[in-house]
Parts: C-alpha cells; sequence; structure tokens
C-alpha cells in the first residue's frame, strides 16, 4: 500500500489519515486537507477529463506542498495549497503567458511595498505552480516560462538577500541564470547576471567577484549597459575607488541620453541613476551633489529599501565628511525608525 501511496496510485483512507495526523502532531490539519482532497476529486470526476494517473500526481504533489508548510500553519492562515486544489478542479486551462507576466509584476510590486518575509512566502505558491506547468507546457511555450523562471527566481533571490539569507539567496541567483540561459534571449540572461551583481553589493558577495560578474554580463550584453555600469561604479565606490567611479557615473549617463531599453518584466526604474549618484556621491563626501540625487530618489521611489538606502547614505556622507558620530547617530535614527517587519540586509 505504502509503494501506491508514494506513486499517487491509492490514498490512504480516512482513518489511516487521522493516525498519520496525530503521528506528525499536525492538528487535525492532515485530516481536514484529505476532506478537501476527497471532495475535489468529486469535482474533478464531474467536471474535468485529464487522466487519472495525472490527477493523482498532482494531487501528491500538493500534499507534499502542504505537509512542507504544516510547521508554519501555511493551511491554517492562507488555505494556499487547498486553494490550488480547487484551483485545478474549476481551471480547464493552464495560465497564458499575459498571466506570468502579471504575476512577476506583482511579485516584483510587492518586493518594492511590502515586508520581505511576506513576499517570499507569497512567492513560492507561483513558483510551485510554475514548475508544475513547465512540466506538461508544449515545447514551444517552455521558452517563455523559462524567461518568467528567471524572472520570478530573480524576485525570490532579492527577497532572500533582503532577509539575510545570503546561501539561500546564491542558489536562487543560480537558478534565475539557469532558467535565463536555457530560454536563450540575451536580455533576460543579461538583466538576471546584473541584478545578482547588485544584490552582492549588499554584504553577499566579495566586490571583485561582483565585478567579476559585471565583466560577464557585459560580455553577453555585447558592451556595457545602464544597470551594468551602475552596478559598476557602486562596487568601485566601495572600494574607495572614487575617481573610478564618478568617471563611470559619467559614462551611465552618457549612454542614458542616447535612451535606455525598459525590460519586459518592470525591473528598471528610472530612479536607478539617481540612486547610483547618490551613492557614489555620498561615498566620496560630495554632499551637495548627494543631497540632490537622494531628493530625486524619494520623490520618484516606492521602494521602501530604496528610500531607506538613500537615506543611509546621507549617513555614509558625513562619516566621508569626518562626521563619524553624526553619521553613526543620523544612521541609528533611519533603522531605529523603521517597523520591524521592514528592516532589511539591503
Amino acid at each position: 500500500d505504502l509503494s501506491k501511496w508514494e506513486r499517487g496510485l491509492a490514498r490512504p483512507g480516512s482513518e489511516t489519515m487521522r493516525r498519520l495526523d496525530d503521528l506528525y502532531g499536525a492538528g487535525d490539519r492532515l485530516a481536514e486537507l484529505y476532506s478537501v482532497v476527497a471532495e475535489v476529486d468529486q469535482l474533478r470526476t464531474l467536471g474535468r477529463k485529464d487522466s487519472d494517473k495525472e490527477n493523482a500526481t498532482e494531487r501528491r504533489r500538493l500534499l507534499q506542498f502542504a505537509a512542507a508548510g504544516l510547521g508554519s500553519s501555511v493551511i491554517g492562515l492562507t488555505g494556499e495549497p487547498v486553494r490550488q486544489l480547487l484551483d485545478m478542479a474549476v481551471q480547464q486551462e493552464e495560465r497564458d503567458l499575459d498571466d506570468w507576466e502579471l504575476t512577476c509584476s506583482d511579485h516584483l510590486y510587492a518586493m518594492r511595498t511590502r515586508p520581505s518575509a511576506q513576499v517570499a512566502i507569497d512567492l513560492v505558491a507561483d513558483l510551485f505552480l510554475l514548475h508544475r506547468q513547465m512540466d506538461i507546457a508544449r515545447a514551444d511555450e517552455v521558452p517563455e516560462l523559462q524567461r518568467v523562471a528567471a524572472a520570478l527566481s530573480s524576485i525570490q533571490a532579492n527577497v532572500l538577500t533582503r532577509l539575510g539569507e545570503h546561501g539561500s539567496a546564491i542558489r536562487w541567483w543560480r537558478t534565475a541564470r539557469a532558467a535565463a540561459d536555457a530560454s536563450g534571449e540575451q536580455a533576460t540572461r543579461v538583466l538576471v547576471r546584473d541584478m545578482e551583481a547588485g544584490n552582492g553589493l549588499y554584504g553577499q558577495r566579495d566586490l571583485q567577484t561582483v565585478l567579476c560578474l559585471v565583466d560577464s554580463a557585459e560580455r553577453i550584453a555585447g558592451g556595457p549597459t545602464v544597470d551594468l555600469l551602475s552596478t559598476r561604479a557602486k562596487a568601485l565606490s566601495l572600494l574607495g575607488r572614487h575617481d573610478d567611479a564618478h568617471r563611470i557615473v559619467a559614462a551611465m549617463h552618457s549612454l542614458t541620453d542616447q535612451g535606455v531599453t525598459a525590460d519586459r518584466f518592470g525591473f528598471w526604474s528610472a530612479n536607478q541613476i539617481h540612486f547610483t549618484e547618490s551613492w557614489v556621491y555620498a561615498g566620496a563626501g560630495y554632499e551637495d551633489r548627494a543631497g540632490t540625487a537622494r531628493n530625486e530618489v524619494l520623490a520618484r521611489t516606492r521602494d521602501h529599501c530604496r528610500s531607506t538606502n538613500v537615506m543611509l547614505h546621507q549617513a555614509l556622507c558625513m562619516v566621508a565628511r569626518n562626521g563619524i558620530d553624526e553619521g553613526m547617530r543620523y544612521a541609528a535614527q533611519v533603522v531605529d525608525s523603521l517597523g520591524g517587519s521592514y528592516l532589511s540586509h539591503h
């Protein structure tokens, strides 16, 4: 019987599920989920004609997903595994590309405006469904789904960076790169690598490694891009190479004047230029220039991490101008003003 359960060819009875619920201390959640699965089976029998083997496989995957969330009360709090089972019962088609791009946009907005821990939890559900859809997609659909996978994996890696989970974040960057490379689209390959390099600036990577990532992305792009120049300038600033950083900022402006093509997912933001200026000028102690750039960012951004960071740039500028105590006090005030759920390693 156990072998059949594992392969999805049979399901334990309700009494067995109650015993398993007691054994794992699931607080009746497994038993409740079992009842929902039974209800969904009836809906699927009435409403769909998919093979029994495929249905069993999907049920098994979702039960595994549900079990993984028992410790954090995922079922009780959000009902996500149950929602997915119902979604499978009533939907005849998989999500189309437009829907997946909307999903990316939603998660990107959430990353910029909501607590990172909440965003990470919400992302997992869609990453799970995307994996399921990629398993059964037609060959001509796979490259587009791989691009979506690259984007969502990059958001997940960014969020984990903000949470200080650097090891996990690096693994997600690797997944994002692999998905982008598999898609074959140059723009996505460059985008993912630039985001990986940029996040490396927040204590995740050695700065020379960050510059190597930028070099790699430039080789794929066929030359520098505005995003890559931005990341390079910030890395050089952190290395104390302020003159080099200023030259890169000038090159970034020259390239920007030629026009910037925004990425399809919405990662690009015009305030990124001013954010880079704020970073570089503050690091060199150029108070007036840094202040002008900082005000531009604060007037335009919706990203809570970005607005906090430019305020910390002000503290950095104070330190660079030998006001160490003043800068440390101001930085402490900025951090103390944040709600606990918005504290970030970014």
